[in-house]
């Protein structure tokens, strides 16, 4: 600490020829609609990148829980990033990045700020020139997979491409049932909904029962069978409602894991596997090829 200088004692290799120079990160600011900036974590292989908003562009968000998205390096995005797809992570309101404070104004009563700083980032990173607007895809998991739900029914034609797993869509009916090992607790999260201000609320963003005729992005949905957290009720509920409505013919694809939990495959092939069957799905419905 006294120099300011670190050593490198220790290095994840990566086969395959990975060069760390072909890649670049930044993170950039991006303001939400009542003025708060938001930190985005961007990367992106050198050689394919222009800012001229034509590449193909990957935002990851959660923002539930006070958790901070995790910044590292993942051999998996190699995958996406070698085929000139630039990837955001957005660190909105409802995680830790920025402390307790961050939470706080991303929860119960204020989680609306978690979707309109998702879609806030979203368009200012088109209009930036980091992603073509018509070639945009989004991931999110479980709260994420609420943050997924919420921002499509409000902005259906912003997104291309939703992956949505595990995610918590019927928001009234599991926070309304106080013998789910889970609901109680989560009150200090999203609210109490035998609160009838908190009900409104909650009734106003959740996914499930905001669903409206009309036309949708390509939407892959995951669960799992033994999910413990969220219910694999909830997914496929939402999936057969939404097919009802929707009045366009993008894919809309329901995969249930019929063994696995909450994390999806454990195994380490099997969550290889399950990482390649969702970029498959995001490469071809952006047009990706090779």
């Amino acid at each position: 600490m006294s120099s300011g200088t670190s050593a490198l004692l220790k290095q994840q290799e990566v086969p395959g020829g990975f060069d760390a120079s072909r890649y670049a990160s930044e993170r950039v600011w991006i303001t939400a609609a009542d003025g708060v900036r938001i930190p985005v974590s961007l990367v992106y292989r050198r050689n394919l990148f222009t800012q001229n908003s034509s590449n193909p562009l990957y935002i990851y968000g959660y923002g539930s829980y006070g958790y901070p998205l995790p910044i590292g390096f993942s051999p998996a995005r190699l995958s996406l990033l070698d085929r000139g797809i630039v990837m955001a992570y957005a660190h909105i309101r409802g995680g830790g990045e920025m402390g307790d404070p961050w939470h706080d104004a991303g929860k119960m009563m204020a989680k609306r700020n978690t979707f309109s700083d998702f879609i806030a980032v979203t368009e200012q990173l088109v209009a930036q020139g980091y992603g073509a607007k018509d070639r945009i895809a989004i991931e999110g998991g479980s709260a994420g997979g609420l943050l997924m739900g919420a921002v499509v029914n409000e902005r259906p034609e912003l997104f291309r491409v939703v992956l949505s797993h595990v995610p918590f869509v019927d928001v009234m009916n599991t926070m309304l049932d106080a013998t789910l090992p889970l609901t109680v607790a989560e009150y200090e999260e999203w609210g109490n909904p035998n609160e009838p201000e908190a009900f409104a609320y909650m009734r106003s963003y959740s996914p499930y029962d905001n669903l409206k005729a009309g036309a949708y992005p390509a939407m892959l949905i995951k669960t799992s069978l033994h999910d413990s957290q969220v219910m694999y009720w909830e997914p496929a509920k939402y999936v057969a409602r939404l097919r009802t409505l929707k009045t366009n013919d993008t894919p809309l694809l329901l995969h249930i894991n019929m063994e696995a939990g909450h994390g999806g495959a454990s195994g380490r092939y099997d969550y290889l596997k399950e990482i390649a069957f969702d970029y498959a799905f995001l490469l071809t419905q952006l047009g990706i090829e090779e």
